[in-house]
């Protein structure tokens, strides 16, 4: 598109040289004049810089026999890439097939408390993947995402966010993304209410527009949450924004108001899950915030990378810092923080 800008523009500015220069001479409309070789070489060369770029396709690994995998039902990749998009790049992802029986899957969670996600790996009896979760809040190291494991709701979301300012008597309402498995082994990603007086997890699939008001709580009698309905539940991890939808970018920051501005285009360690549409698992960590060496990713390069793996959907979790991913014991990415390990209050783990 760009290149034949570049070239009808030429074309007029020739045309009218040639009408200055001769303004009795008829301009043939559709004819084409002979370009001087000056002409041509600028046309190729903005040409090329307005050709849009197409985003790198991570190349990957297996490496499964490095952390002691001896089945094909879990995998683990690393990536062969040392850049994406020009910029320092690490990451490796988890394939798992969740059609095998036998399989558990499910999340761990504290009490006003944070672990290590190698602690948990303890905890839990040495699973064979551990993975960071939900977003949390370190003053009271409480989840802010709902979680659910084997059917029981352990942490609910925090979809009420506090105004500031000049809207300091004001609250925004959302509703927050989570990936879950249902008890027909059915893997979805959804928009879920959760209420402290209620056990159940209520969903709908399409995003809502942020609610603004003067309740202090979402109210179920919205006409925006008509469409909820109950959703019966193996495990679910909050977080967000999505990531994919239906094979494609599909993210819903604006609605979940999960980074402010520009963020989504940021750089930082990343910690993300998704499936493909024949029942594999897919879990990401990518390694951040470490010059010449990794950056991060923006979200939507996390997105395209789902993508690129067959994910059918995908959804964004607690990055940054907490990205951390285990198996068998063994850190994959190396974690952000200095001190390695950031203590979390909740994992996803794989047995």
């Amino acid at each position: 598109m760009g290149g034949l800008f570049v070239y009808k523009l030429l074309i007029r500015t020739l045309n009218f040289r040639s009408f200055i220069c001769n303004p009795m001479k008829p301009i043939m409309k559709y004819s084409i004049p002979t370009l001087h070789p000056v002409f041509i070489s600028i046309f190729i060369g903005i040409s090329f810089f307005a050709m849009p770029t197409m985003a790198q396709k991570v190349d990957w690994k297996n490496v499964s026999n490095e952390f002691g995998l001896t089945t094909n039902n879990i995998q683990v990749f690393a990536s062969t890439s040392n850049t994406l998009n020009d910029s320092a790049f690490k990451a490796y992802y988890v394939l798992i097939n969740t059609n095998i029986p036998n399989l558990q899957m499910g999340v761990d969670t504290t009490l006003y408390r944070r672990l290590t996600p190698s602690a948990f790996y303890e905890r839990l009896d040495q699973p064979t993947v551990v993975m960071n979760a939900s977003f949390f809040e370190f003053k009271n190291n409480t989840n802010l995402n709902v979680l659910v494991h084997r059917g029981n709701l352990l942490a609910l979301n925090k979809q009420d966010i506090d105004g500031k300012g000049k809207d300091t008597l004001t609250y925004t309402h959302v509703l927050n993304s989570a990936m879950g498995m249902q008890k027909n082994g059915k893997m979805d990603i959804a928009y879920t209410y959760t209420d402290s007086n209620s056990k159940w997890v209520l969903y709908q699939q399409n995003p809502m527009t942020p609610i603004k008001n003067r309740n202090a709580k979402l109210a179920l009698n919205e006409n925006a949450l008509a469409n909820l309905k109950k959703w019966k539940l193996d495990w679910a991890v909050g977080g967000g924004p999505v990531l994919v939808k239906d094979g494609a970018v599909f993210i819903s920051n604006n609605e979940e108001k999960k980074f402010a501005g520009k963020a989504i285009a940021d750089h930082h360690p990343r910690t993300a899950m998704g499936y493909t549409k024949d029942g594999h698992l897919i879990l990401l960590a990518v390694q951040g915030r470490m010059k010449n060496i990794a950056v991060g990713t923006t979200l939507t390069e996390t997105s395209q990378i789902f993508i690129d793996l067959g994910a059918v959907e995908a959804i964004n979790l607690d990055g940054g810092g907490s990205s951390c991913l285990l198996i068998n014991g063994k850190e994959t990415i190396k974690p952000s923080d200095p001190t390695g390990q950031r203590p979390v209050p909740a994992v996803f783990f794989v047995k």
